[in-house]
């Protein structure tokens, strides 16, 4: 193996280019070979092609690096294991490009993503970030599980809002790399590893980023089995504790009652795996940011809330779902 090094270059960028707007994909990967190949396919057939391909192999024990050489990208090679985050910053410091778009080795982009990314870019008014709508399809069969959009007026309105209340992945983001690079990419906090996309986006938010929302669909994101968050479940909720009480330390008073909602799911996720010195952390710490109880929240169990206090709430809703509904409760 070369270590931390490039094994080929895709496209290599001409000195007049960079006066452009250019836009970089950027590939974190890990055994990777059994996807990368439909990613890079779909990359090379858009309409505008990628100024740069980047992969990161990161420590592979596959042939990765090889298939990602094999089909021009410029390949740096890790000395060890580092993962994504720390790998997609290694990307945003590679690239030569105005504008990044980082990618999950095991997604893949519909034909028309770089045609709808440079109409943003070349826009005289564009945004530190834009975030693109998806498919959420299963990985074996293509069954299109969901549409996931952004709301582009709540978004472009308040930012920080929404990056703690919605999911935003990088995966469907497009970033404009001086601004990245100024505030440091990723945190590398282990504490925070099962949920940095969500740390990312809140830190960029705080950080004064401008965002906006395309939503045409241009991306498919997969859903696999064994997928590093799907077998690390546990660690993704405590993760999602840390950053949101991260975020509540940055925001002071303010988004008080989203952090809360945000951390009465999480306290869902815990009770109906029986976790309840969990729930009652989570818990705590959401009536410490919000005492009401969230209106997302079903009629009935906000009554036994109100009633038995939402401690007992939880508990005497697990109970009742385990006894009326067996089937919606594996644990």
């Amino acid at each position: 193996m070369i270590p931390d090094s490039k094994l080929a270059s895709h496209k290599p960028l001409a000195l007049e280019a960079l006066g452009r707007e250019t836009i970089a994909l950027a590939i974190p990967a890990y055994n990777s070979a059994w996807s990368l190949p439909r990613l890079l396919t779909s990359a090379t057939a858009q309409a505008f092609p990628f100024d740069e391909i980047l992969v990161y192999d990161d420590r592979s024990t596959d042939t990765t690096a090889e298939i990602a050489a094999g089909s021009g990208a410029a390949v740096i090679r890790g000395e060890s294991n580092i993962g994504c985050s720390a790998g997609k910053n290694r990307l945003l410091q590679e690239t030569k490009c105005k504008w990044i778009h980082f990618h999950d080795a095991d997604d893949e982009l519909l034909p028309n993503f770089t045609s709808l990314a440079h109409r943003w870019v070349v826009s005289p008014n564009c945004p530190d970030v834009v975030i693109f709508d998806y498919e959420y399809r299963d990985n074996d069969t293509g069954e299109l599980l969901a549409r996931v959009s952004f709301d582009d007026t709540r978004l472009s309105c308040d930012p920080v809002q929404y990056a703690i209340v919605q999911q935003i992945n990088p995966f469907c983001g497009l970033y404009r790399v001086q601004r990245l690079r100024e505030v440091g990419g990723y945190d590398l906090d282990p504490k925070i590893l099962y949920n940095e996309d969500v740390a990312f986006h809140c830190k960029l938010a705080l950080q004064g980023f401008s965002f906006r929302a395309e939503n045409e669909v241009s991306i498919i994101n997969y859903r696999v089995r064994n997928s590093m968050s799907g077998s690390n479940d546990l660690k993704c909720l405590k993760a999602q504790h840390t950053v949101m009480k991260n975020v509540a330390a940055a925001v002071g008073t303010k988004y008080r009652e989203e952090i809360a909602t945000r951390l009465w799911y999480l306290a869902t996720s815990y009770a109906c795996r029986l976790m309840w010195k969990e729930m009652d952390e989570v818990l705590h710490d959401a009536l410490e940011e919000f005492p009401g109880i969230p209106p997302e929240q079903s009629r009935i169990f906000r009554m036994l809330c109100r009633i038995f206090g939402p401690h007992l709430g939880f508990r005497l809703r697990e109970y009742l779902l385990r006894l009326l509904k067996p089937h919606t409760r594996t644990a």
